[in-house]
């Protein structure tokens, strides 16, 4: 038997610079959750900054 629900797709959100504003990641996860707070490099600042997560 076929089961009811619907999957949930990935969508592609991407990791923006809090300092700078640059996309620098793309991500695909799953919609719902909280969105992700992640230091990652920053090839601008050339250091590690906070990434908030945004879609596009």
């Amino acid at each position: 038997m076929a089961k009811g629900g619907k999957k949930k797709k990935a969508e592609t959100v991407f990791l923006v610079c809090e300092e700078t504003g640059d996309m620098n990641y793309a991500l695909r996860r799953k919609p719902g959750g909280e969105k992700l707070r992640l230091k990652k490099y920053c090839p601008r600042l050339r250091r590690h900054t906070m990434h908030v997560e945004k879609k596009k």
